[in-house]
C-alpha cells in the first residue's frame, strides 16, 4: 500500500474496532511475533508474520461462530425435548 493511503478495511460493526485491535495484539503475542508491533507500527514486521496474525484471527473467529451455532442448535433441541416432555408428563395436565 502506498505511503499516506487510507485503508478500506473497516469493521462492519464500528463498535467492534477496539475489540478487533485488542484481539490482533493478543494473537500476535501468542504467536511470538517480533515485539516491535507493540508500538502500534507494524512496518518492521514481515508480511508473513502479519499474514499469520490475520490467519489465526480468522480461524479463531470462525471457531467461535461455529461454537455459537452449535450452542444455538443445542438450546433449540433441548427446548423442543423439554416441551415434548412437558406435554407427555401427566402432572402438567
Amino acid at each position: 500500500m502506498a505511503r499516506g493511503s487510507k485503508t478500506s478495511n473497516k469493521p462492519l460493526v464500528a463498535q467492534a474496532y477496539n475489540a478487533l485491535e485488542q484481539f490482533k495484539y493478543e494473537v500476535a503475542n501468542e504467536l511470538g511475533i517480533n515485539s516491535e508491533y507493540k508500538t502500534g507500527y507494524w512496518g518492521n514486521i514481515s508480511s508473513r508474520e502479519c499474514g499469520a496474525v490475520g490467519g489465526h484471527m480468522v480461524r479463531r473467529m470462525i471457531a467461535a461462530a461455529e461454537q455459537s451455532l452449535i450452542d444455538q442448535a443445542t438450546a433449540g433441541v433441548k427446548a423442543g425435548f423439554q416441551a415434548q416432555l412437558n406435554n407427555l408428563n401427566p402432572t402438567n395436565r
